[in-house]
């Protein structure tokens, strides 16, 4: 038997003994179980005393008669760029061929010219001559075959669309190529001819290029009709602000 064992009742002092101990215990464990409540208590106290500690600072308050959510106006899409796609299928439509045989098309005189039906003669007469001025020009010595091709496709559809009518294409007279020949003097005609922007082209004079060089007229472009337009417009107010 060790000696928290519990001791054997024999006698009626025994019985109360044990019934004194049991007391004693239940007594014990209720004061810790108050001692725990309290415990308890006062910590929901404390707790209550923390979240009412601004409210007693600020004093009373109203609650807002509006709700206090922000509305936010709905961010509009990503704008689509509706003219570069457009301009994109203008390219693929536009695309240069190298296969296109452009001899049947040249007027064949000594100075290689050519000219869309309905341009008269005296178009080119005028280029050759060079009555029409020299507005922009583009070199393409140096280029490779395929970079020379979207160069000058990119170089006449941005001539035409700010309304340019005469530009100058060098090509080069061929003296540093193999065989001395002029590599890209047939396949510019060739893309000029396909190039619907293109109204006529004659070989450069001497002074501007001679026979590496084309002068290209080009059809009017969007923005020089409508300056003309304009022009047009004024001309005809200011005739009739004069006969009133």
């Amino acid at each position: 038997m060790t000696e928290n064992s519990p001791k054997p009742v024999h006698t009626l002092k025994d019985l109360k003994r044990v019934r004194a101990q049991l007391a004693a215990a239940r007594a014990e464990e209720a004061a810790r179980l108050a001692a725990a409540q309290r415990a308890q208590a006062e910590a929901e106290r404390r707790a209550r005393d923390q979240s009412d500690l601004f409210l007693r600072a600020v004093g009373p308050v109203a609650p807002l008669r509006h709700s206090p959510r922000a509305q936010h106006e709905i961010e509009p899409p990503e704008p689509i760029a509706r003219q570069k796609m457009l301009d994109d299928e203008a390219v693929l439509r536009e695309s240069l061929s190298d296969g296109f045989d452009v001899t049947s098309l040249l007027d064949t005189d000594d100075q290689l010219s050519f000219r869309r039906p309905g341009i008269g003669c005296d178009v080119t007469q005028k280029l050759r001559r060079g009555d029409w001025s020299i507005q922009r020009q583009i070199d393409l010595h140096g280029l490779r075959r395929d970079d020379a091709r979207e160069a000058l496709g990119g170089f006449i559809r941005e001539a035409h669309k700010i309304g340019l009518r005469c530009v100058r294409v060098i090509h080069g007279k061929g003296l540093g190529s193999p065989g001395k020949a002029p590599v890209l003097k047939a396949r510019v005609q060739s893309w000029l001819v396909q190039k619907n922007e293109v109204l006529a082209f004659v070989q450069a004079k001497p002074t501007d290029g001679g026979a590496g060089a084309l002068m290209v007229l080009l059809k009017p472009g969007a923005a020089r009709t409508a300056r003309t337009a304009r022009a047009a417009r004024g001309t005809g107010e200011a005739g009739q602000a004069s006969s009133d």
